[in-house]
């Protein structure tokens, strides 16, 4: 009778743990639907894609899935995020601002270059009739290929090597994207690309990059720049045969007058991941136009990023100066939601070493000219200059941004 009562007892005891977990992972899988419609709503949609097929997969694939444990709770925020290897996760809103651009249509064959997690391909897997992906590191592409098996993606192909020779096996293809650098594009990928196919393509230096729109017509390539980028570089053949390589001694910002807009989108060259930013002609303090950053939603964020190599066995100090306007600016309820100059360094695997928040300014007031004096930790790598409110409210304006590096 005692073992009897006992084992009724454990089958109790296994029942209520078993039903915790279950209302458990019933519960955060509620809140990551929820999280995930409102990053479609506040940073796709409402960043101006409107798409229906693009919105749909994006409220679709569940990003959660596709990064490490550690930035679960990060998957619905608009943020390039780690996932191993040296490489990341592109933010939502450059996943769908990639998608739109590509035009995907149901009956699409789509070739990838660079798999990473497998959350691109995911999602155009909702869209189109059959996506063929290439991974170089073979662990991420074995890992991205059990992932989008297990989630029901048996739409997707994988092929562990080198996208920049592409998949001749299965071309020619409507449509390919690209989600890795190269300094110039293959040939063999625009060899690939059917007559009337589009092309998306990040390309040029290591921390200087356009996306590019390619269209073939009558055997020749249209091609249209878009906008500022920053993605990790196509590794294997394509960076055997990069001409210019970033000089870690001596690095520098690019259009700190925010004046140069060669492609005419609005946008100053050479700053990337830009949110809520114009190219403002009111009374700049120095050339022709300001960056001006304008948030009025705790739940956004304006900014622009740019990055470069330092070396920090060589580079001991920082000096940036520039000038700074605000109006009306409240900070965030968050530490991290402050109107400010920021400045992330990396180390050789990509791992975030030190962060340096300047400014932090509040109210309002005319132009002000700041210096500010930033620690190059030893271990350095690359560095991650993020300018704009971050999630405060109100209006910062930005001019004339000068950095200058001191030896050791």
């Amino acid at each position: 009778m005692a073992n009897y009562r006992l084992r009724i007892v454990v089958t109790l005891s296994v029942s209520l743990v078993m039903f915790v977990l279950t209302a458990f992972a019933t519960a955060q899988n509620r809140r990551f639907d929820e999280l995930r419609h409102d990053m479609v709503t506040a940073h796709i949609e409402g960043e101006g894609i409107t798409n229906p097929a693009v919105l749909r997969a994006m409220g679709a694939v569940p990003r959660h899935e596709f990064v490490p444990s550690a930035q679960k709770a990060r998957a619905y925020e608009d943020l390039a995020l780690p996932i191993g290897h040296q490489q990341t996760i592109s933010p939502p809103y450059i996943v769908a601002y990639m998608t739109n651009e590509l035009d995907p249509q149901p009956d699409d064959r789509v070739l990838e270059i660079g798999t990473g997690s497998g959350y691109q391909a995911s999602v155009l897997a909702q869209i189109v009739k059959e996506v063929y992906t290439i991974e170089i590191v073979s662990a991420l592409s074995k890992q991205a290929e059990k992932r989008m098996q297990d989630l029901g993606y048996t739409n997707v192909h994988c092929l562990d090597g080198d996208g920049f020779k592409g998949w001749p096996e299965h071309a020619p293809f409507d449509k390919i994207i690209v989600t890795c650098s190269p300094e110039n594009i293959p040939q063999l990928l625009i060899e690939q690309l059917k007559e009337g196919g589009r092309m998306i393509i990040p390309v040029g230096e290591r921390y200087q990059q356009s996306f590019h729109l390619l269209v073939k017509e009558d055997g020749k390539l249209k091609d249209e720049r878009l906008a500022s980028t920053l993605f990790v570089p196509m590794t294997g053949e394509s960076e055997e045969r990069r001409r210019v390589q970033p000089d870690p001694d001596h690095p520098l910002v690019v259009n700190g007058s925010f004046d140069l807009d060669e492609n005419a989108d609005g946008k100053p060259d050479g700053w990337h991941y830009q949110r809520q930013t114009t190219m403002c002609d009111e009374a700049p303090m120095d050339g022709m136009y300001c960056l001006r950053f304008e948030n009025t939603d705790s739940a956004l964020i304006s900014q622009a990023l740019q990055g470069s190599a330092i070396n920090g066995r060589a580079i001991g100090t920082l000096h940036l100066n520039y000038w700074v306007r605000c109006n009306g600016i409240v900070p965030g309820e968050e530490l991290a939601e402050q109107a400010a100059v920021v400045v992330h360094f990396y180390d050789n695997v990509r791992r975030e070493v030190s962060t340096t928040v300047l400014g932090k300014w509040r109210g309002s007031f005319g132009w002000q000219n700041a210096k500010s004096t930033v620690i190059v930790p030893p271990n350095a790598k690359e560095l991650i200059i993020r300018i704009g409110l971050n999630g405060a409210q109100g209006q910062l304006d930005l001019d004339d941004l000068q950095m200058i590096s001191v030896k050791r």
